[in-house]
This record gives C-alpha cells, sequence and structure tokens, in this order.
C-alpha cells in the first residue's frame, strides 16, 4: 500500500512540475512571442535572450500588486472562484497516461496518476466543474459585466459540452473501453484514431477551443463588451489563476485529444525503450511533443480569427456541432459493428 501511494504520489509531483513548472510560464511567452510575430512587431525582448524570463517577471508582478477586494462583493465565492478555476484544470490531467506501463522494482507500474478504468468518465466529470468558477466570480463580484460574463459561461458550456462528449463517446466505441492506457494500445496495433474519426476530430477541436474560452470563443471575457467579463473585479494573483487555469486547460484538453485521436504517448514505428525511466521519458517526450504542437495551434487560431458574435456561437453549439456530432456517432458504431473499425 505504502509503495502504491509513493508511485502515485511521484506521478502526481511530475504532473505538477509539468504542468505549472513548465506549461504554464512557456505558454505565457509562447503566446507573446507568437502574437508579436504574426503582428510584425518584436514582443518580449528585454528580460534575457528573446524575452525568455518575461514569464518570471509576470510572477514577481502579481505577487507585489495590491490584491484589491470590492467592498460590495459577495467575499466568500468571490475568495473561492479562483481556486475553484485552478482545481479543475489541474486535477483532470490525472487520467491521462504519461507513458507506457512500466515495471519498476519487479511491480507493475500503470504510468498514469489516477489509472481507472472509468477514465474518461472522470476527466468529463472534473472538466465540467470549471465552469462553476467563471459563474461563481461573475456572481460574486457584485458587477453587470462580471455576472454577464457568468451568464455566458454557462450558456456556452451547455452548448458545447454535448457536441464534445459525443465525439469522445465516437472514439471510445472500436475500443470498448473507458481506461485511457487502452485506447493508445488500440491506436499502436491499428491506427490512429484520426484517421478513420476525422469528423469526430474536428468537431472535438472546435468545442475544446470552447471548453478553454478562447479566441474565438473568449465570449465570457469579451474585453470589447464585457470590459473583462467574469474576472473585471479581480487583481494580483487571483487574477493570474483565471488565466493559469485557462493555460492549464489548454494543456490537458490538448492531452486527452492526442491520446484519443493520435495515439496518445506511442511513437510512430518507435517501440519504449525497455529500461523503465528511459521508457518513461519516451512517453513524456512524445505526449507533450503532441500536446506543443496542439497548443501552438490555439495560440495560432487566436491571434489570426476574429471572435464570434454570441449569437454565432450558440448557432454554431446547438444547430452545427451537435449534429454532426451525433451523425458522427452514428456512422462510427455502424462502422464498429460492421467490422470496419
Amino acid at each position: 500500500m505504502g509503495y502504491a501511494l509513493g508511485i502515485t504520489a511521484a506521478e502526481f509531483a511530475v504532473m505538477l512540475g509539468l504542468l505549472m513548472g513548465l506549461i504554464a510560464p512557456v505558454m505565457v511567452w509562447v503566446e507573446r512571442r507568437m502574437c508579436a510575430m504574426i503582428q510584425d512587431r518584436p514582443g518580449p525582448n528585454r528580460l534575457g535572450p528573446f524575452g525568455l524570463f518575461q514569464p518570471l517577471a509576470d510572477v514577481f508582478k502579481f505577487f507585489f500588486k495590491e490584491d484589491l477586494t470590492p467592498a460590495a462583493v459577495d467575499r466568500p465565492l468571490y475568495l473561492i472562484a479562483p481556486a475553484l478555476a485552478l482545481l479543475p484544470a489541474l486535477t483532470t490531467f490525472v487520467v491521462i497516461p504519461f507513458g507506457p506501463p512500466l515495471e519498476v522494482a519487479g511491480r507493475e507500474v500503470d504510468f498514469t496518476v489516477a489509472g481507472t478504468e472509468a477514465g474518461v468518465l472522470l476527466f468529463l466529470a472534473l472538466a465540467s466543474l470549471g465552469v462553476y468558477s467563471l459563474v461563481v466570480a461573475g456572481y460574486a463580484s457584485n458587477n453587470k459585466f462580471s455576472l454577464l460574463g457568468g451568464i455566458r459561461a454557462s450558456a456556452q458550456m451547455i452548448s458545447y459540452e454535448l457536441a464534445l462528449t459525443l465525439t469522445v463517446l465516437a472514439a471510445l466505441l472500436p475500443v470498448g473501453s473507458f481506461n485511457l492506457q487502452e485506447i493508445v494500445a488500440w491506436q499502436r496495433e491499428n491506427v490512429w484514431m484520426a484517421a478513420p474519426q476525422a469528423l469526430g476530430f474536428l468537431v472535438f477541436l472546435v468545442a475544446a477551443f470552447a471548453e478553454t474560452n478562447r479566441l474565438p470563443f473568449d465570449l465570457p471575457e469579451a474585453e470589447s463588451e464585457l470590459v473583462a467579463g467574469f474576472h473585471t473585479e479581480y487583481s494580483a494573483f487571483r487574477f493570474a489563476s483565471f488565466f493559469t487555469a485557462e493555460y492549464v486547460n489548454m494543456a490537458t484538453l490538448s492531452a486527452l485529444g492526442v491520446t484519443l485521436y493520435f495515439g496518445g504517448w506511442s511513437v510512430p514505428f518507435v517501440d519504449p525503450p525497455e529500461t523503465w525511466w528511459l521508457a518513461a521519458l519516451y512517453g513524456i517526450a512524445g505526449l507533450f511533443g503532441k500536446v506543443a504542437l496542439f497548443l501552438f495551434l490555439f495560440v495560432w487560431v487566436r491571434w489570426s480569427f476574429p471572435r464570434f458574435r454570441y449569437d454565432q456561437l450558440m448557432r454554431l453549439g446547438w444547430k452545427v456541432l451537435l449534429p454532426l456530432a451525433l451523425l458522427n456517432v452514428v456512422g462510427v458504431a455502424a462502422a464498429t459493428l460492421a467490422g470496419w473499425l
């Protein structure tokens, strides 16, 4: 029991280190640098080579900024909202397999923090909790723009969560399991799921942009309409918590997309090494290499496409994404019954 707890604690520490110590700060730099390149301007170039120390400066800035709490807010809810944003973002990654099952000291180790048979269901359940932080922040701020942002977030969640869940269900049908490690194994033996389910992947990708409230679906915080939406009244580290959660959510959804459609941690034509620590590095490099491509796509789309109007987003969610997701599920189910998948 103690050995299992120690392995789980080590895996969780690796996960937190990668998410909070690597992905979040690096994505702050990448976001600014890519934005500058797309807009043909220098971008961060003062702190360190190519401005690489800019995320560190941002941390110090938020640390020393005054933490204001407006007098008219609902204080308990106002204070808990940033934590509600971070917790689902950090916990959803526990079901993502980092690499192949390993044999360490004569024991089989599933290289997943929480290697449960219902991994996908746990992921979707935890991910759906993130919207509560936006709704609570909007309501508790006692600001009409914040409240509108929270209401938008809740309505937006319903419109795309259905399509997202249906695409995930379709990806599971050929495998017949909710275990993400088994989904990776199926793709290693057959073909990456993105090939036979290109339509499902496209719907998943669009829904993932809406899930993370990224442009062109950042309606809950639309600056041109709502000042800053649900986080208008937040400052210092509470303000930073929302944006850290956004980047971590981008990484977790990218990891889910990679696991479901692009073979997860596996690398085509390259088998995992026999040495356990080399196999662990192989899995982490394979997974996060693919995740990096997804994150690049998130940033590129943000600085290349305009924001949807709110009615356009609702129309897209209910009249386009949902019917396409249903069509994809029916098609995949028929192909699976026919033995084509």
